[in-house]
């Protein structure tokens, strides 16, 4: 029972490193502050926004240290990474030393790796302590990624509301403090024993709970910030948030109470476990078998000859088993990876480069004072579109869906909000589009973890799900460059300061982007449709065995 209740304590320990290591949200609060004290243009401090997310590029070494060295120095590992890479940045903003632009540069390019390592650390805790509700326990972390912008925000008003700087100080240290505060429980790692067959029963009343507590935070955070500009209610909200975040402490004492819950609560209100989880490793090759009899190719091919071309797409080197170990070599040969890295690419990562072009989207169509409350918008949509993640898990019972097919409904709403863009303006479509947007992307993002676990494996999660995401660095790129290069186009030159930058104002800013970008994701959209296709009938097939299974 003891072993339980650590694991809890482990899950609560990956909420705090999520909650306190979304450090790229807040670049815009200092931005200005960097960009005067290097003397750079925009393009250039666009540059060092995209150094960032060229840090997720090295997210797979992460994986890589994590197969010889422990959980807790890759831990603190990242958090040294985030330490010198923040630290140095705050030197320089305060005068305290003088770096080159292409040291701010790398700099930038540490920290972004370190929040990718953070994450991965995140990522293997969950999918060693949750073999059965791994889904579950990743979708709960990985939200409160989300409200990282709040909480830095609402720590650097409780001391100076006026110093932009703090935002690097917090960035460098907060994580740091946090890793300092979570290594006990990971220390503490329960031992490895079988687990009772209802276990995953009783462990999903205890994520309702969980998910309850990360509503609560959410609306609390995302809703009161608005009124934490004095720093006294700013020391008063972000100690209630901390508290909040204390509160799931609470957890080993509902494992210990959980035979009473069982015979109340349970029994009214039954919670199956996750549909998508994965087969015991004692049971694979078995599950292997009855999956892979034959030269079975699909539910309704069975014969290649007889595939056309359409069907030949859909089915040729189609997945036999979910949670079948891939190396990275055996990934990259996948169509089915490609398909998943297109629909990511394409769909989701559009998304941050749109929460990135916020501010200047809002200014081109007027509503520069409404900047703040857009970002704040999208934050809140983009948590709650993570723990709506875990909805899939918990309808299993009444719907039955394969996650990939949820991936591909997530992301229906992110070229309807850029066709509202291009066709209509005004404050209220901004903000509609950008809760879409938020909805959208905050699901594929806690989404794919668990899709890459289900597709080629829990255990080279931690490698297979850094190449994934090594797509958000080249579409920041690529988007941000042909939102910047139609901006140009249309703008006009202003002297401000002591440089001179292009400043755009109207709707054909952004019209011809806004096209784009949903023409973009259309295609991820349908990628993504495809990719449902091709793998819908391995989970049909894993969720029937499941049935089977627990029939006899």
């Amino acid at each position: 029972m003891a072993g339980q209740s650590r694991k809890w304590m482990i899950l609560v320990a990956t909420i705090w490193i999520q909650a306190f290591t979304g450090t790229n949200f807040d670049f815009s609060s200092y931005s200005s502050d960097l960009k005067s004290v290097l003397g750079i243009s925009q393009v250039q401090l666009n540059y060092l926004a995209v150094a960032s997310d060229l840090g997720k590029t090295l997210g797979w070494s992460s994986g890589l240290a994590l197969l010889y060295l422990p959980l807790s120095v890759v831990l603190f590992m990242a958090a040294s990474m985030g330490l010198v890479g923040y630290g140095f940045q705050w030197l320089l903003i305060l005068d305290i030393i003088s770096l080159p632009y292409f040291a701010v540069f790398f700099l930038c390019l540490l920290a972004g790796c370190s929040i990718c390592w953070f994450n991965t650390v995140c990522f293997v805790l969950c999918v060693q302590n949750f073999p059965v509700n791994r889904s579950l326990a990743l979708a709960l972390t990985i939200s409160f990624n989300g409200v990282s912008p709040t909480l830095y925000t609402l720590a650097a008003n409780a001391i100076s509301s006026s110093d932009d700087a703090l935002y690097l100080l917090l960035n460098a240290f907060l994580p740091l403090f946090t890793s300092v505060a979570a290594v006990v429980p990971i220390l503490r790692h329960p031992p490895s024993y079988p687990l009772p067959t209802d276990a995953a029963r009783r462990d999903s009343l205890v994520f309702l709970v969980l998910n309850i507590f990360a509503l609560l935070t959410g609306i609390y955070l995302l809703f009161l910030s608005s009124i934490s500009s004095a720093a006294s209610t700013a020391r008063l909200l972000f100690s209630g948030a901390i508290l909040l975040l204390f509160l799931p402490l609470c957890i080993p004492g509902i494992v210990y109470a959980r035979n009473w819950a069982r015979r109340t609560i349970h029994s009214s209100f039954r919670i199956e476990g996750s549909g998508f989880n994965l087969v015991d490793a004692d049971n694979l090759e078995l599950h292997k078998e009855l999956l892979s009899g034959g030269n079975w190719v699909g539910e309704e091919w069975s014969d290649g000859e007889r595939l056309g071309c359409c069907e030949r797409v859909l089915v040729e080197n189609q997945l036999v088993v979910l949670g079948e170990e891939h190396s990275v070599k055996m990934v990259v040969r996948r169509i089915d990876f490609w398909l998943y890295y297109l629909a990511y690419f394409l769909g989701a990562t559009i998304g941050l480069v749109y929460s990135n072009n916020l501010g200047q989207i809002a200014q081109s169509l007027g509503f520069e004072s409404d900047t703040t409350n857009l970002v704040t918008l999208y934050s809140a949509c983009s948590f709650f579109g993570r723990l709506l993640s875990a909805v899939p898990d918990f309808v299993r019972g009444k719907v039955y869906f394969a996650r990939t097919g949820w991936l591909a409904i997530a992301l229906t709403p992110t070229p309807i909000a850029f066709l509202l863009l291009a066709t209509t303006t005004g404050s209220l479509t901004l903000q509609a589009s950008t809760a879409l947007v938020g909805l959208s992307s905050g699901f594929i993002f806690a989404a794919a973890v668990s899709v890459t676990s289900e597709l080629f494996g829990p255990n080279s999660m931690g490698v297979n799900h850094n190449i994934v995401i090594t797509n958000i660095p080249i579409g920041s790129l690529l988007y941000g460059s042909l939102a910047a290069v139609i901006y140009d186009a249309h703008g006009k030159s202003s002297l401000t300061t002591s440089y001179e930058t292009v400043v755009c104002t109207g709707k054909q800013c952004y019209m011809d982007t806004f096209v784009l970008w949903g023409c973009i994701s259309m295609a991820g959209l349908v990628t993504s449709v495809v990719l449902f296709l091709r793998t819908k009938p391995v989970y049909d097939r894993f969720e029937r065995t499941r049935i089977l299974t627990q029939l006899f």
